[in-house]
């Protein structure tokens, strides 16, 4: 099954174009060493929540914005050869050199898909968010996620995925488990939902939030402490 490894940054506004490139250029090199597809997705709408958001998860300056951002491996094994290679050759020091973002603050981590539904059918927005789910909950949140997954195929999103926190380093600065105020009991759980466009996005949220199924459906984790917000699509490589 898919793994994946996500990323959050804050990344200057001015240094868009320079991101993108950087990312761009990356790739051939990832692809090399075994990732499947890279996504990199531009803050659109990014609200900031009362308990926790995707600002103070990387610690964000006013003027930066947030990329959420992932590689797609076909297995975890594929993922953890990978990043052997990436820490042992020289081009990727060399790729570092000039980062056009404060690594430092970046966070990242490595996810087991519980569910996946749909396929990548020309991405043009993205809804990105995190969770903390309590350990013992593991089981109610794959149902969960694959009920909401039908729910939103059904109203126009093309791919909806959730991961389930695997190998989620403690950061020095900032980290994934401080992104969603994770207690000791939980886990990190990283997801996102595919659209064809923004506009479908507004539209099918419309009706989802309309439909009864929401209002029924048991939520097995605390909804205030999760992070979300919408993204455009900025590298989508394969």
């Amino acid at each position: 099954m898919t793994y994946i490894e996500g990323f959050v940054a804050a990344v200057p506004e001015t240094n868009k174009a320079a991101y993108t490139k950087h990312a761009s250029d990356a790739f051939p090199l990832f692809k090399e060493f075994g990732v499947s597809r890279m996504v990199e997705t531009w803050e659109s709408d990014v609200p900031d929540g009362k308990v926790t958001d995707f600002r103070r998860a990387v610690k964000a300056r006013p003027d930066e914005k947030i990329v959420f951002s992932w590689f797609e491996y076909p297995s975890k094994a594929a993922r953890d050869a990978a990043n052997e290679k990436m820490m042992s050759d020289p081009r990727m020091a060399e790729a570092g050199k000039d980062m056009p973002f404060d690594g430092k603050r970046m966070i990242f981590g490595g996810f087991d898909t519980i569910s996946d539904k749909g396929a990548p059918a020309g991405t043009g927005y993205v809804n990105g968010s995190l969770f903390a789910v309590p350990n013992a909950n593991k089981a109610d949140f794959t149902a969960f996620a694959k009920q909401m997954a039908d729910i939103f195929t059904e109203y126009g999103a093309t791919r909806v995925l959730d991961a389930w926190g695997n190998d989620v380093p403690a950061g020095k600065v900032t980290d994934f488990q401080g992104a969603v105020q994770a207690r000791d009991d939980e886990t990190v759980l990283f997801g996102w939902i595919e659209w064809a466009s923004k506009a479908d996005s507004e539209a099918g949220w419309e009706k989802i939030m309309g439909d009864p199924r929401m209002a029924d459906a048991k939520v097995p984790f605390d909804g205030q402490r999760m992070v979300f917000g919408g993204f455009e699509p900025i590298v989508d490589l394969s």
